[in-house]
């Protein structure tokens, strides 16, 4: 593997290309989008926390023989 390169100026790195060639506006975007990223998992996350969760009974059959029962005595 090669790390630098022969220009007309000489020797260079591949990081010292890279990093020349280094997209500003793209790294600013990328940065907002991970952020818009983060914050919807931690606001998911938030959601779920604080929502009630509902249990079925299991006692829903002796309910309806109880009523079933009373329905009987009348």
């Amino acid at each position: 593997m090669k790390n630098t390169t022969l220009s007309a100026e000489g020797f260079e790195s591949t990081y010292a290309l890279i990093v020349r060639s280094e997209e500003k506006e793209r790294n600013l975007f990328e940065g907002v989008v991970y952020l818009v990223l983060i914050l919807t998992a931690v606001v998911s996350i938030w959601q779920a926390a604080h929502q009630p969760v509902a249990f079925l009974r299991t006692s829903t059959s002796t309910s309806i023989a109880q009523t079933s029962d009373i329905n009987n005595r009348t």
